[in-house]
């Protein structure tokens, strides 16, 4: 059966066909050529047409026309468009024309890192110009680390490698650093957020280093689709850059569907399994052997489908091995393995978490099938962008949960096939992480008296360091004199610089992971079910002033959810703003939080069947907050009770939590949310909505700037919901907001919303 014949069966199959909410037909488009700029080494040009790429795309061609210029350029183009040439043919061609050129490629994975590799090793063995091509990562034998940092043409790397690896030990890398000529950061779509954030800092002691060595390299930056591109690498690296976007690249035609599984309870919003969906609906295209990726939230998740598709398999007469898992615990060998049974056919189906979501070659699939909303339109895209690879016929089916944002996508197409409203949010001057680079940097090299590291303070924040005995001044330099290495002391996805490390006693002592500082008190308190890799630990202790918690592996029915409470405190306004209602703000606030007891969750069922005391310190954290202030009379003019506007405060800070991430592409986790019926600031009702990380990262701003959009959304989502008080596909379960909640939230929306 061929791929537009399984379509035809969907489109008659009523079952199918009464749980889509939108069928979108993008049509095939043509490519767009131009001819190898005239610069360009013959040699060169040659081993491409050799290769059968007789011409550029379009994007590729003005890509290479602005590197030459010596210009920054970002380029933005669609998933399998040929991103890779235009910073591929640049630095090959400077290194054909200059032996001693060198150039730095940062990815954010060790797979893409490896894909990168095997492709411009091929390419310079062609040439046979001993271009010297080496990945440079944590898994670097240390026989090889001295020939790379001599003889390296193109260092392949990741920004935790950069970070920890070479700037600390750039005295090791004159080479490199003498003759650097570009930084190519792929994926910087990637780097938003805290990590984002962390990177620009990297690219600070980068340039500074640089600059040190008499070198000033050319930034070539990659990117899917997103709101801000330019913006968003003009903050990482901190210079003018250009916006190639004109797509050339081929595209065959292609069906996105989108699914919302059926409500088997109305009164509890609760629907069919998204995990049973997806793999009823991948099976279907399995069964007639079109090759097709699943994309999963969890590795546990991941397994499930993994293990329900391999019965699939069998009950179709055919080989289990046909179907395979991929995540992150999987050793690297296992993982090449798969890819190359991707490319050749031998693998049927595959079921990953988003580590399949970025650019690493696995071939041509036909259909991609996402179990559950990916978090992002752009992660959407670019694992729907995972099938149809050439110019073909190809499927991708979003399967929505009942989470509240995969039911505003679910319901809301025109925002998903829209221009994109989301944009990558960074904030290089948080002031955490940037005193964590500052240390960095001055271990690097001694910081001179009139020199700036990103803000105006820097001199303020070097003094502060002298007084604490980690630098000394002399003669205008301020000179290293911690016997600490500070790269080491730095998580580059959390703002906090304090961790707290899982040592697994199950056999031996062995670290398993870590938590960040702020997370602790909610995930590893005694007695607490850590789950690891699917894998659940006990937490036998929590040593608070070590930072370690001490675990063993159990098998349990049930995981552990943390109750905090939480104080929060207004202690600078940046900006406010008069809104219908009441007033919008964003600016510092102090938040106390405490965890004081956990209850035991039965998998599957979600019933309470235990709970236990938390005995932990209070954490403080500085972070900054939008919020929502209504007017003092807003319950007396809606006639409801105090108790009411409770509930309805409650019940709208749950949906606003759950629609800001889809305006700053966010996770879920990176915001929190504290309904007060009568705040410590103002004294009148308040939704704050803040940064779940200290010093904040710029989430606050955006959500200030995108209030009316923040509120329509969440109207939407409430009204169309299809519960009767409250669910956990909008605002909550109505046990926790109360048989009111669902119409005082939408009372209270109407108070403060401009139609």
């Amino acid at each position: 059966m061929t791929l537009d014949q399984i379509l035809d069966v969907i489109r008659n199959d009523p079952d199918i066909l009464a749980n889509i909410t939108h069928w979108q037909k993008i049509p095939e488009q043509h490519a767009q050529f131009a001819e190898f700029p005239k610069s360009i080494h013959s040699d060169l040009v040659e081993k491409f047409q050799q290769r059968s790429i007789k011409k550029l795309y379009s994007h590729q061609a003005s890509a290479i026309e602005a590197i030459l210029k010596g210009k920054n350029v970002v380029v933005v183009t669609p998933t399998a468009s040929g991103k890779t040439l235009c910073y591929n043919i640049p630095v090959l061609n400077n290194l054909i024309e200059n032996p001693e050129a060198r150039a730095i490629y940062l990815f954010p994975t060790k797979a893409l890192s490896q894909d990168q590799l095997n492709e411009l090793y091929d390419i310079s063995k062609e040439l046979d110009r001993n271009i010297k091509t080496f990945t440079f990562d944590g898994d670097t034998p240390a026989s090889a680390r001295k020939a790379i940092r001599t003889a390296g043409h193109i260092v392949i790397t990741n920004p935790d490698m950069l970070h920890q690896g070479i700037l600390p030990h750039h005295t090791k890398w004159i080479k490199l650093f003498e003759n650097l000529k570009y930084v190519v950061v792929d994926e910087v779509h990637h780097y938003r957020g805290v990590f984002g954030s962390h990177l620009a800092n990297i690219i600070r002691r980068l340039k500074r280093i640089c600059k040190f060595y008499g070198s000033d390299p050319q930034f070539i930056c990659c990117s899917a689709t997103i709101g801000n591109p330019k913006e968003l690498s003009e903050k990482i690296i901190e210079s003018e850059i250009e916006l190639i976007d004109n797509n050339g690249a081929p595209r065959g035609e292609k069906h996105f569907i989108l699914y919302n599984p059926p409500v088997v309870n109305v009164e509890l919003g609760i629907r069919k399994s998204v995990v049973n969906e997806t793999q009823k609906l991948a099976a279907k295209f399995l069964n007639a052997n079109v090759q097709t990726i699943v994309f999963a939230r969890s590795r546990l998740r991941v397994e499930i489908l993994v293990t329900y598709l391999k019965e699939r398999m069998k009950k179709f007469k055919k080989s289990a091995k046909l179907i395979r898992g991929y995540r992150g615990g999987y050793l690297p060998l296992e993982r090449r393995a798969i890819e190359k049974g991707l490319r050749s056919g031998e693998i049927l189906g595959v079921v990953s978490t988003n580590a399949l979501e970025l650019g690493i070659d696995i071939g041509q699939l036909s259909v991609c099938v996402m179990a559950g909303y990916p978090g992002t339109i752009i992660s959407s895209w670019q694992q729907a962008g995972r099938a149809g690879r050439r110019a073909e016929t190809s499927v991708a089916i979003l399967v929505a949960s009942s989470a509240p944002l995969d039911q505003f996508i679910i319901n809301h197409p025109e925002y998903f096939f829209g221009k994109s409203p989301e944009t990558g949010i960074v904030d290089p001057n948080n002031l955490i992480i940037l005193m964590s680079h500052l240390k960095c940097a001055a271990f690097e090299l001694p910081f001179e008296d009139n020199e700036q590291f990103g803000l105006d303070a820097t001199h303020d924040m070097l003094s502060y360091l002298e007084e604490n005995g980690v630098l000394h001044h002399a003669e205008n330099r301020w000179h290293w004199m911690s016997e600490i290495y500070p790269a080491q002391e730095i998580s580059l996805r959390s703002a906090s610089p304090e961790n707290f490390v899982i040592i697994d006693t199950t056999y031996d002592d062995r670290v398993i992971g870590e938590v960040d500082y702020f997370s602790a008190s909610q995930l590893i308190y005694q007695d607490a079910i850590y789950i690891h890799e699917s894998k659940q630990f006990h937490v036998d202790k929590l040593d608070w002033d070590r930072r370690k918690a001490y675990v063993h592996e159990v098998e349990v029915d049930h995981y552990t959810d943390a109750h905090t409470d939480t104080n929060l405190k207004v202690l600078d306004v940046f900006e406010d703003k008069p809104v219908k209602g009441g007033t919008k703000a964003y600016g510092e606030v102090s938040v106390i939080t405490v965890a004081t007891k956990y209850k035991k969750i039965k998998f599957h069922t979600h019933e309470n069947i235990g709970m236990g005391p938390i005995h932990l310190p209070e954490l403080e954290m500085h972070t900054t907050s939008y919020w929502l202030e209504f007017d003092g009379d807003t319950a007396v003019s809606l006639k409801i009770s105090e108790a009411e506007m409770a509930d309805a405060l409650k019940a709208l800070a749950n949906v606003l939590g759950n629609v800001a991430p889809f305006y700053i592409m966010a996770d879920p986790g990176d915001l929190r949310t504290i309904p007060m019926i009568k705040s410590t600031f103002s004294k009148k009702p308040t939704i704050y909505i803040y940064d779940a990380y200290p010093g904040g990262v710029g989430f606050s701003r955006k959500l200030f700037y995108v209030h009316d959009d923040l509120l329509k959304a969440a109207k939407q989502l409430i009204l169309e919901c299809p519960c009767k008080a409250g669910c956990p596909s909008c605002i909550g379960p109505a046990l926790e907001v109360g048989e009111l909640g669902k119409e005082s939230s939408l009372k209270l929306l109407e108070r403060v919303i401009n139609i």
